[in-house]
């Protein structure tokens, strides 16, 4: 059976110490590593892993990202990543992301990102990735 990924996750993060910058604030290159961390979880949470799609010959890449920052994050704080599907056909994949604390919206984002092969190729989504039912 394939894997069913869902169209929205969350997950909570905690800011850690190596992450800021020399104000103590989240350093804004970290939110791009959340960002990769809400999509690879996403993907787990419909039964499959990045690894294991790396091992089937294909790999996603960023193509876009955009990026909105409203409030800074500091060391210690307890964060929630929602990840969301916008589009997901052809070789693509939209995202959008809202970082928060508590009620707080920290910053937001979207981003393409690109089914490719090993030798750099864009490829069709595998069929179990595509979106269906579409907004």
């Amino acid at each position: 059976m394939p894997p069913q990924v869902p169209r929205q996750h969350a997950l909570t993060l905690r800011v850690r110490y190596q992450e800021t910058d020399g104000q103590g604030r989240l350093h804004h290159s970290n939110y791009l590593n959340y960002f990769e961390l809400g999509r690879t979880e996403l993907l787990r949470g419909g039964g499959y892993t990045y690894r294991e799609f790396e091992e089937s010959g294909l790999m996603l890449v960023v193509a876009e990202m955009q990026v909105r920052y409203f409030l800074p994050a500091a060391y210690d704080d307890l964060l929630t990543l929602s990840t969301t599907v916008l589009h997901a056909k052809g070789a693509r994949i939209r995202h959008r992301y809202e970082l928060r604390r508590g009620s707080d919206l920290l910053a937001s984002a979207e981003s393409v990102i690109a089914c490719i092969d090993r030798a750099g190729k864009v490829k069709r989504l595998p069929e179990w990735l595509l979106l269906t039912g579409e907004e």
